[in-house]
Parts: C-alpha cells; structure tokens; sequence
C-alpha cells in the first residue's frame, strides 16, 4: 500500500534536507544543525540525524543551509495544500520569498496593501522613516496566498450573490483590483538553527503583523530544526503572537532528547508538545485549513 500523501510528502522533505547537505553528520561526528560550543545541542543533534538517517558529509554554509530549510518547507507546502482540494477549494499559492526585497511582499495582498502606499510615503519622506521606526517592516520567508472567491465559484450551488449585497468584502473578487485580489493566508518563518536574537525577530515580525492588519490577521508560523529545546521553548513559550511551532523532526526530536537530553529538556519537550505549542510539520497543513 503507497503511503498517504502527507506521510510521503513528510518523507520526501526529510530527503530533500538530506541530498542537498542541510541535513549532514561531519567526519567529527557532528551534526549539521548542532552548536559546535554546545555538548548538548552535539549530542542531541547527532542522535537526530541518526535517528533520520543522515550520512557523514562536508557542512554547508549557514547562509546555503537556511536558503535550503526554505525551499524544502515550501515544496513540502504546495504538496500537501495542493492536495487538500477536497476540504480547502480555490486557487493556493505558496512563495519562498528569499532575501531579496522581502520587506515588500506582504503589500501585494490583503489586509495589507495599504503598507505599499506607506512605503511609497516613506520614500519620498525619509523624516517619516525616523517616527514609524521599523513598526511596518515585515520580511517574511514563505507566503502562503489564496484567491478571493469570483461570483461564479460563490453562485457555484445557488444564487449567493448579486449587485444588492457583499459589495465591500474584499473576499469577492468582483470587488477588488485584479491586482489586489489575493489575500495572505499564512506568514511562514523557517529558522533552520536558533540562536538567541532569532526568537525575539520571529516575535517582532508576528507583532508587526498583527498591529498593521486591516482586517483578519494570516496564520503566524515558525518552523525549526533546531535541536535545543531550551531554544525552540524560546520562541514557543507563550501566547499572543506566534500561532505555532513546529519542527522538521519532532517525533525523532523527541526519541533524541529522550535517549541523550537532559531530564530538564525531556520535561520542557513534552510540556511544550501536550500544551500544544510545538508540533511536527506533518501537522502544518492541516492545521492551515481554518
């Protein structure tokens, strides 16, 4: 019997992080996404990428490796979304952003294309740069996009719409700019490791979203293959801004740290999965439906 198509497409990301070298075991023993000054973000990391099968091989460049992360979750994303046609209709769009001109992509959808026209204030008034701050900034690294809905798709089972009524929502796409017609489902911030000013950015950016919304804030999301739970519960701790963590390899995370973590991080893993701030990205698509 084939795997299901979540499992595969899990498989597959897994793979792709391992021929392309973001997932690598050094001729030291030590794992590509461990702190080389930490024993146990080592001893953790290596029992991971054992744990997934990893093969000795030459580390790639932080830089390179974070670039990776991004593209195997965005393919690992138009694979499973596009695949839920059944319980998530209309046309979805999944976009690795990159490091160019990242800060300008939210504009281009709803709610905030009212962040373009800003920008375009603010360059031509650099003092107002000095009083907004960085308070508008959002550099993303993978969006997921949908279509507002057309007439026909609304009128698809009966007479839903006409020209009497819904002629604001901007979710109708007779209402809106073709230009303009695409609204941000989700906000995605892949961190391949964690150090410590990583949480706190990914925080600053999900507040940024949230403040600068004209109408429904997206999904906010990060995602992590970082070993030390200490680090991942930096970013995963709390409510309010970040609607979930996952990791790239939680269950194999979790038999890592229970076969050479601390007790201290067994305790913390398990809290932060049963009270449900950390999951794995098999969980991702589906918990991007609403």
């Amino acid at each position: 019997m084939n795997p299901a198509v979540l499992s595969q497409a899990r498989k597959d990301f897994i793979q792709e992080l391992i021929d392309t070298g973001t997932l690598a075991i050094s001729d030291k023993g030590i794992a590509s996404n461990a702190d080389r000054g930490s024993r146990a973000s080592r001893v953790v990391a290596l029992h991971l990428a054992e744990n997934l099968g990893v093969p000795v091989r030459q580390k790639l460049a932080g830089q390179t490796a974070g670039s990776n992360f991004e593209n195997a979750v965005g393919t690992f994303l138009r694979t499973t979304i596009r695949s839920m046609a059944a319980v998530q209709p209309g046309n979805w769009f999944v976009d690795v952003v990159g490091s160019s001109h990242r800060a300008s992509h939210v504009a281009r959808y709803e709610p905030y294309l009212h962040l373009g026209d800003l920008a375009v204030e603010i360059e031509n008034k650099p003092t107002l740069a000095a009083v907004l701050g960085n308070s508008y900034s959002i550099a993303p690294d993978i969006l997921v996009t949908r279509d507002a809905y057309s007439d026909e798709a609304l009128n698809a089972e009966l007479e839903f719409v006409d020209e009497q009524a819904g002629l604001l929502s901007p979710m109708r796409a007779s209402n809106t700019q073709p230009s303009s017609s695409r609204f941000l489902h989700a906000v995605v911030s892949c961190k391949f490791t964690m150090r410590s000013d990583r949480a706190q950015n990914t925080r600053s950016e999900a507040l940024n979203l949230i403040r600068n919304r004209k109408g429904r804030a997206p999904h906010i999301i990060a995602i992590t293959a970082e070993p030390m739970i200490s680090r991942i519960a930096s970013l995963a701790l709390g409510t309010g801004d970040i609607d979930m963590v996952y990791h790239a390899a939680l269950p194999e995370l979790r038999k890592a740290v229970h076969e050479a973590g601390s007790e201290d991080a067994k305790e913390i893993l398990e809290m932060l999965v049963h009270g449900r701030r950390l999951r794995d990205i098999s969980d991702m698509p589906l918990d991007l439906i609403s």
